[in-house]
């Protein structure tokens, strides 16, 4: 009882720095999602779920939504996939080519995005160049995808680290016995590789499906949400409403719509692990 205590106590600081940083946030926008609250005519009063049943009826917070969901899962299970091959490659690599392949990750996000902006360009870019027809940023059809190609360029390292973890924990043994029984290379890989990677896998799909679903900033800086809306998620059309339009109170909804959809996502994820586990 004594100790229970004692670490309560020792625990007790890092419980009140992350409620500070994290929960006190969340419920601050909360409340202010119950307001309507715009600063330019300063309108501030309390309106109850008034914010989040105009919430259901707004046509460009589902596009948005659609958007955030189209971007999560293009990305992700393309991440995952690339991920994977660097992973077994890196296996058998020395240090330079890990240090190598993580250099995209160890770049700012927002420099990255820059970085590929002018690779898009329609008037000097690398890219458009090569593919004169295609205008990256300028195009609804492919603006979105220039993006997921530059979060998949960017976070590709940061998945195959996870999944290189979880290959390294694989006992050399069980592919020994496998060779000894005479199993080719694919029925090694998918009879073992793959089900004893699965929970390194889950844990990237975790870690990769919260950020790219909030994903802003490389979007920003590539197409600020055009060309007509046609990038904007859920973060950029909250962002606008708050410090654009200054609606805080209609901006902090859509914040805790968004909020709301990450944590299922996680629930859902850790739920998931917790039964393979």
């Amino acid at each position: 009882m004594i100790e229970r205590r004692h670490a309560a106590w020792m625990a007790a600081p890092s419980v009140a720095i992350l409620a500070g940083v994290a929960i006190v946030p969340v419920f601050a926008a909360i409340w202010l999602s119950l307001h309507r609250s715009i600063v330019i005519f300063h309108d501030q009063r309390f309106v109850g779920l008034a914010n989040f049943r105009f919430l259901l009826s707004d046509g460009r917070f589902w596009s948005a939504l659609g958007t955030t969901i189209h971007f999560t899962v293009v990305a992700v299970a393309a991440e995952i996939a690339l991920g994977l091959a660097v992973a077994l490659v890196l296996r058998r690599g020395g240090g330079l080519l890990r240090a190598a392949v993580i250099l995209p990750w160890a770049i700012p996000t927002a420099v990255s995005a820059r970085m590929w902006a002018w690779l898009f360009n329609a008037d000097y870019g690398l890219l458009h160049r090569l593919a004169p027809a295609v205008d990256w940023l300028g195009s609804p059809a492919t603006a979105l995808y220039a993006a997921i190609l530059v979060d998949v360029w960017k976070t590709t390292p940061f998945v195959a680290l996870i999944l290189l973890a979880g290959l390294s924990s694989i006992p050399e043994s069980v592919y020994e016995a496998a060779l000894v029984d005479g199993a080719s290379a694919p029925r090694t890989f998918f009879g073992i590789t793959l089900p004893l990677l699965k929970p390194a896998l889950l844990v990237a799909l975790l870690f990769r499906s919260l950020d790219a679903f909030r994903v802003f900033d490389a979007i920003y800086v590539l197409t600020e949400g055009g060309p007509a809306n046609s990038t904007e998620t859920l973060s950029i059309y909250a962002y606008k409403t708050l410090m654009r339009s200054g609606d805080f109170g209609y901006g902090s909804t859509l914040s805790v719509a968004t909020f709301a959809c990450a944590l299922v996502i996680g629930l859902s994820f850790v739920r998931w692990l917790g039964r393979e586990r």
